[in-house]
């Protein structure tokens, strides 16, 4: 087999761990030829889109390869993040760049906000995408053609992939390495780097779950309206009876004309609204130290089995091993303060970027941007 040769795109402002860390993955790459020999699997060109140098955004200077059009095409193309993809200068040119190269191609990937310059070339149009789940609902908004999943790690759709943000750009790495080379390759790899070849769970395991989450629809949250004031008074009864017909009526509405504008307003049902806020308002308690059983009774989750098994469907992981992994020391535990009030954040959604081996699947959530339809709202309409 020959080398895959990969180009790893650059300009001024990248993040620098976007380009070194799937350049480490792929450099370490190595396979065992019939007489013995350890060759490498990958060529991998360092490139600029304009010139021969670029300078990342915490003031690293990489010396990058010059492209011309009349060299040899690349099979696969990194598009790294960075502040730089902030200017629209910069998306500007790095599009242009992909729009010239990717048509010969076989695969192109954006690491965390590479795909701002990926997006902007039109290619991604109806494609599933992720970045880091900071910029997810900007993506969205942005480019309102994209299907975002905001928790998953790395994300395949046709020729095109994405992965989060940082160090995820090695989860994707690994990925394709796993795609060329087999599942072998790729262990040897992660193993080198000391990282997992799979990681348990999505981006949301990581994300800041002190202020509540919410996926906000097409208009503004306004806490002051009916809803706004059903919105309010949930989210400071989480552990009360919270089924559609008490909402609906506490809204002073039909079940149905409940559901409709209540999804319209916020972009999710009623009763995946209210399990996200309880799992929210769990991770922050877990957080703190609270014991996981109290904790599932505390957010309404009258069954601590099924708060278990549901927890772990959404974040990869046992509520016990998520509070080990990202809960405060003892001598860290802050004095116990009241549940936060509403506010309006960011949302996104777990779904798994690949198959699973042995590992716990994580469902679609939260975090998952998406356009309801009228049907949709109706048969979305899950109890609480």
């Amino acid at each position: 087999m020959t080398r895959v040769r990969v180009g790893i795109l650059g300009y001024d402002g990248v993040a620098a761990i976007n380009v070194v860390g799937p350049l480490e993955a792929f450099s370490n790459a190595f396979r065992t030829e019939r007489a013995g020999e350890s060759v490498p699997c990958y060529e991998v060109v360092v490139i600029a889109c304009n010139s021969d140098r670029f300078v990342t955004d915490t003031g690293v200077t990489f010396h990058a390869s010059p492209w011309q059009p009349s060299d040899q095409p690349f099979d696969t193309i990194i598009v790294p993040g960075g502040r730089g993809m902030r200017c629209d200068r910069v998306v500007s040119q790095v599009a242009t760049w992909i729009n010239s190269n990717a048509i010969t191609s076989r695969r192109v990937a954006s690491v965390c906000t590479g795909v701002y310059g990926l997006a902007a070339t039109g290619l991604l149009d109806g494609h599933r995408v992720t970045t880091h789940w900071q910029n997810a609902m900007d993506v969205a908004s942005r480019f309102p053609k994209l299907q975002v999943e905001e928790s998953a790690l790395v994300v395949k759709d046709g020729k095109f992939y994405s992965a989060a943000g940082a160090t995820a750009g090695i989860d994707l790495a690994l990925f394709l390495i796993d795609e060329d080379f087999g599942r072998d390759i790729a262990i040897a790899v992660a193993r080198k780097l000391l990282v997992y070849i799979r990681r348990d769970g999505g981006q949301e395991q990581y994300s800041e779950p002190a202020n509540t989450q919410l996926h906000v629809g097409p208009e503004p949250y306004q806490p002051h309206t009916r809803l706004g004031k059903v919105v309010g008074w949930i989210n400071e009864h989480l552990a009360d009876d919270l089924r559609l017909e008490i909402l609906a009526k506490r809204a002073l509405l039909s079940k149905r004309d409940f559901v409709h504008q209540f999804t319209h307003t916020f972009g999710v049902p009623p009763g995946l609204f209210v399990k996200n806020l309880r799992f929210n308002e769990a991770r922050r308690r877990l957080m703190s130290g609270d014991r996981p059983t109290l904790v599932a009774r505390s957010v309404g989750f009258s069954d601590p089995a099924y708060f278990v098994q549901e927890f772990r469907r959404r974040f990869g992981m046992l509520p016990h091993d998520y509070q080990r992994r990202f809960g405060l020391t003892h001598e860290e535990k802050p004095a116990p303060r009241r549940r936060n009030r509403f506010s309006k954040q960011n949302a996104s959604a777990v779904h798994p970027a690949d198959t699973n081996h042995n590992r716990p699947h994580i469902t679609s959530f939260t975090r998952s941007i998406r356009r309801h339809t009228p049907t949709d709202t109706h048969s979305a309409a899950a109890t609480t």
